[in-house]
């Protein structure tokens, strides 16, 4: 068995400590030569290049660019938000397998993305993806019917609008089944992330929007399925983890052995599927549309969500208004029917969707001040 060589972008996050608890549990299968982050967490940061050794490490974005492009077998990019999409280009340039847990990087960039990946050079590593990916592998792409993403319904499943008016960052960061970063967290809560997956789904698989359907599943046991011609659906299933998707996308093709703990059939398992309420959660909706748009479109759905996270973490926007101002910034964003989809194109457009986010939301704050 080869060794690989693994760079790991946002080392310090949870998508990167996972990944060194994997490399430090598999020393024959995995070997660090790159690791960065963002610098909100230098004393830890200090610590794993002490115990890994890289043979590149830096904090900031131009480190990731920089250790996305160096030779490697495998990157993975653990980065959060938009910032991702740079590195994510200089992996695909190099010819390295990219492990994409930065779906930013994709949504914003989009075809742009794909053109510049060679077949199979990237590996998703959301759990949802990861599950559609191995799942997949139970048929061919003609046969497949549609694509079922599961979402936990975060921790406010089964609330109204009204209800969800007055609700705080502390509640919307107790996610009741997955422990993750706060804007993910936060992004898991409003459903965004969600139809950030969509769009993703889209892009991954090269299935048309209608064909891509979300469902509520509050255990998050099974992480997504595939519904193929004959009427017949493949799920992936496994306990809530990122360890599992994680290992595949370093190791992809191969399993890595006792990656995770498997579902435990000996115990009594019940399994619920509940229809999304897009009434109280219209962000999977509206990022199908801005997907359909195509174009910067979805670089502006999640310009403008970072922003409105940001901005509700500050108390400056109310939980409901996250998803109101990325339907009113969509809303003014104009795509022309040919516009060319550049690296500058997509960074004007998430400049722009930053700006006008945050005078709305400015302008609310003093209109509800007086």
């Amino acid at each position: 068995m080869t060794t690989r060589d693994v760079v790991i972008l946002g080392s310090t996050g949870s998508i990167g400590t996972q990944a060194l608890d994997l490399v430090r549990a598999n020393p024959d299968r995995f070997r660090v030569v790159g690791l960065t982050a963002g610098g909100s967490h230098p004393d830890l940061f200090a610590r794993q290049v002490e115990e890994f050794r890289p043979a590149f490490h830096g904090l900031g974005e131009e480190a990731s660019v920089e250790a996305a492009g160096r030779p490697a077998d495998v990157v993975l990019n653990g980065i959060t938000g938009a910032v991702g999409l740079l590195p994510t280009l200089a992996a695909l340039d190099a010819g390295t397998t990219l492990a994409l847990a930065n779906k930013e990087s994709l949504i914003m960039g989009g075809p742009l993305v794909l053109e510049r990946a060679a077949p199979g050079q990237i590996v998703p590593v959301d759990s949802e993806h990861s599950a559609i990916a191995q799942c997949l592998r139970g048929g061919t792409a003609a046969e497949v019917r549609r694509l079922v993403l599961t979402a936990s319904g975060g921790p406010f499943r089964g609330r109204t609008r009204e209800q969800l008016a007055e609700v705080t960052p502390e509640e919307a960061m107790n996610h009741p089944t997955w422990d993750m970063g706060p804007v993910i967290t936060i992004n898991s809560a409003t459903l965004v992330n969600k139809g950030l997956e969509v769009i993703e789904a889209h892009l991954l698989f090269g299935i048309d929007f209608d064909r891509i359907d979300v469902v509520v599943h509050p255990t998050s046991v099974v992480h997504s399925m595939v519904e193929f011609a004959d009427g017949s659906t493949l799920v992936q299933a496994s306990p809530p983890t990122m360890a599992i998707p994680i290992a595949l996308g370093l190791a992809w093709p191969d399993r890595v052995p006792d990656a995770a703990a498997a579902v435990d059939w000996t115990r009594p398992e019940t399994w619920e599927f509940h229809p999304l309420d897009d009434e109280a959660f219209p962000a999977v909706e509206l990022a199908r549309r801005a997907g359909a748009a195509g174009g910067t479109a979805p670089a502006v759905y999640n310009a403008a969500n970072e922003a409105c996270v940001d901005a509700f973490r500050r108390g400056r926007l109310a939980f409901t208004g996250i998803v109101d101002t990325i339907a009113a910034v969509l809303t003014e964003h104009d795509v022309p029917s040919e516009q060319e989809l550049t690296v500058d194109a997509i960074l004007a457009a998430d400049g722009w969707a930053r700006e006008r986010a945050a005078s709305m939301i400015e302008g609310s704050a003093q209109e509800g001040a007086r």
